[in-house]
């Protein structure tokens, strides 16, 4: 069986290391992100809730240049939420701001009573630009 192909943006390794998970793996032409949260470099979560998703973008994006992605090569997107009525308006703020234009990608919300001191997590699987 082949060892997976893990990708993790500079800098932030050490905390996937003590969590003991990959920020993505790449599998043929797609990467599977794990779910990216509001973390400051030192792990802790941004207490305002805007700025968490912003920083969660962040974050996602920076797993996506490592693996030489960019939101546009994303197909799919899943996000988690602790108050999602209350929530929504300022996460569509951010993701106005980082989705490009149409087609958009897939998307799913779902809300969640616990995401380890966190109000929001973003995870995507995105195809991987054939290189030139």
């Amino acid at each position: 069986m082949a060892k997976r192909d893990a990708i993790f943006p500079a800098g932030r390794q050490a905390l996937y290391e003590i969590n003991r998970y990959s920020a993505a793996i790449r599998s043929g032409n797609l990467l599977f992100v794990s779910g990216q949260v509001g973390s400051r470099d030192n792990g802790s979560a941004e207490p305002v809730f805007e700025k968490q998703v912003q920083l969660a973008f962040d974050n996602l994006a920076a797993v996506l240049t490592a693996a030489g992605c960019t939101f546009d090569d994303v197909v799919d997107v899943t996000t988690f939420h602790t108050d999602p009525a209350q929530q929504w308006e300022a996460i569509k703020t951010v993701r106005r701001k980082v989705i490009g234009d149409p087609p958009y990608p897939n998307w799913t919300a779902v809300g969640v009573n616990w995401l380890a001191g966190f109000d929001f997590e973003i995870k995507v699987i995105a195809r991987i630009p054939q290189s030139s």
